[in-house]
């Protein structure tokens, strides 16, 4: 496939509003999302992320708008018309069944064949390892092993695109890691569409093929992890992805260079043109930031508090103005707290932004 050709559509939403009486929540979503991508809906709690993932799936009501998927408009239909299987936060089991039953029991209640429920749990079951424990009832598993079922439920289906909601919250820090290369692991063989609601970024770049960034029922940006990492369009996607977050300072233009304090920092190169004194917001991420006694042009700074955390010690640091900002540091320099250092910034990897938040290029 070259770079101008691209695949089939498997979802659209065109124009989706969302209100509950007076209240909007959802303001005109675009997105158009191809066959087989992993697409990951990332933002602050009350962006609407998990209300846009039930429009798609049917659970809520559309305002304004249409959601197509397949070529088919299925904006008005049932969730069980769409072709879509959802796997939510909670493992909603059945208890008293086994894993085999719980598995198989959308394919009895549709009167699906016998033989081919078999068939298809018994491709589900092999996927995900569950083999050994379809015997089993749910209290019998661990949190890992449950979710793991909800999504061989899914998966019998034979869904044109999963839908998850924020399926490892309720998992513990070791099993979210391995479950998140299970779910890698299932995309790369079923190569369905997947649509997945996270407010844990870790989830969103490792996962993602793109990343819907949302906030207050808008999309701010999309892209892939490192387009959203490395190209951020604006201040609140600069400060969003990454952790720790990007260093914003408030800063001005002066002389082609930036203003923060007593500090005239180089800027990076950008083909706007500012007036003398405009406001601006010089953004740099921690692992950027160098230590640098040398450098004539530096930031003063003091450590307020130092976090070590083996192969990497963060180091949050105050400016002269009382401005904030973190380092990571590596190696084997590891700054004490109430250490005064100075500071560098290469140009070529820092950010400008102005007053609204919008990127300066």
């Amino acid at each position: 496939m070259t770079g101008t050709e691209h695949r089939p559509q498997s979802l659209s939403l065109v124009g989706i509003k969302k209100s509950y009486g007076g209240l909007a929540v959802i303001h005109g979503i675009d997105l158009a999302i191809e066959e087989g991508e992993f697409i990951v809906f990332v933002g602050p709690s009350g962006c609407g992320k998990s209300t846009l993932l039930r429009m798609i799936a049917g659970l809520e009501e559309v305002s304004e708008g249409e959601i197509v998927i397949k070529a088919r408009d299925v904006t008005d239909l049932d969730p069980s018309e769409r072709g879509i299987a959802m796997v939510f936060q909670s493992y909603a089991l059945y208890p008293h069944m086994t894993v085999r039953d719980n598995m198989g029991f959308s394919l009895k209640m549709s009167r699906t064949a016998t033989d081919e429920i078999d068939r298809r749990v018994s491709r589900a079951s092999s996927i995900l390892k569950l083999d050994h424990l379809l015997d089993r009832r749910p209290g019998q598993l661990s949190g890992g092993q449950r979710q793991r079922v909800a999504i061989g439920r899914a998966i019998v289906r034979q869904p044109d695109v999963f839908l998850f909601d924020e399926p490892l919250s309720n998992l513990d820090a070791e099993l979210r890691v391995s479950m998140r290369i299970e779910i890698a692991r299932l995309h790369r063989e079923l190569g369905n569409t997947m649509i997945y609601v996270t407010h844990d970024q870790t989830e969103a770049m490792t996962l993602a093929s793109r990343i819907v960034i949302l906030r207050d029922g808008r999309i701010e940006q999309v892209g892939t992890p490192r387009q959203v990492y490395e190209d951020p369009g604006n201040t609140f996607v600069a400060g969003f992805i990454g952790s720790p977050r990007m260093n914003l300072l408030e800063g001005a233009w002066e002389k082609g260079a930036v203003r923060i304090g007593e500090a005239l920092l180089p800027a990076p190169r950008i083909n706007a043109e500012l007036s003398e004194g405009h406001a601006v917001t010089f953004g740099i991420r921690p692992e950027h930031v160098a230590i640098d006694a040398a450098c004539a042009t530096g930031l003063l700074a003091v450590v307020e508090f130092s976090e070590y955390l083996g192969g990497v010690c963060y180091l949050y640091c105050r400016l002269p103005g009382g401005q904030g900002i973190t380092i990571e540091s590596r190696g084997h320099l590891q700054p004490s707290d109430g250490d005064h250092l100075k500071l560098s910034f290469p140009p070529e990897r820092s950010f400008l932004f102005d007053a609204t938040g919008i990127r300066i290029r």
